[in-house]
């Protein structure tokens, strides 16, 4: 992993994309989440009226650093409606689960971070499903807080400002 991040970084791209090293951690997480969320629907009641589980849906998702390819969970009746990525939905909302997570990790409780999510995103969820989806993925983020920690982690960091000037008698714009 670390060689994989260490030649996308010098190579300009993106380490959370398609092909990112960080691109199977949010996929990861984005299906724990679903897999949550159909945990919640499918309570007793829906149980008891012949609902179950009825296999997954691929789906491809745009997020802000690039498309990951997930999988979906449907019920038997098509009554599950999730809220992370809603039904036919391919753009997700500026990363909406890691912001949950990262409400969750400074503290906040399900009815603050659920009431923020309303508020910010016009998404409802309940505390229950929030507490499936912490649930699923803390154990992720335990792993991965306590794997070994390389000596070196390189950084560069690029700035940019960008006038438009003359060019073969155009204006372009061009990075200093």
């Amino acid at each position: 992993m670390r060689d994989k991040a260490l030649e996308q970084l010098r190579s300009g791209r993106s380490l959370t994309g398609k092909d990112g090293v960080f691109a199977p951690l949010l996929k990861e997480f984005i299906e724990s989440a679903l897999e949550a969320e159909m945990s919640t629907h499918l309570d007793d009641f829906e149980r008891l009226s012949g609902n179950k589980r009825n296999g997954k849906k691929s789906k491809t998702l745009k997020t802000d650093s690039g498309e990951i390819e997930i999988t979906t969970p449907q019920d038997r009746n098509s009554s599950f409606e999730p809220q992370l990525v809603k039904k036919r939905e391919t753009v997700l909302a500026d990363n909406l689960a890691p912001k949950i997570i990262g409400l969750y990790g400074l503290g906040m409780s399900f009815r603050d971070i659920s009431n923020h999510i309303k508020e910010m995103y016009d998404v409802e969820i309940s505390h229950s499903t929030l507490s499936e989806i912490t649930d699923r993925v803390i154990p992720q983020v335990k792993a991965w807080q306590s794997r070994p920690l390389e000596s070196l982690y390189p950084i560069v960091w690029l700035d940019a400002m960008h006038y438009k000037v003359r060019d073969e008698g155009r204006v372009v714009s061009r990075a200093v």
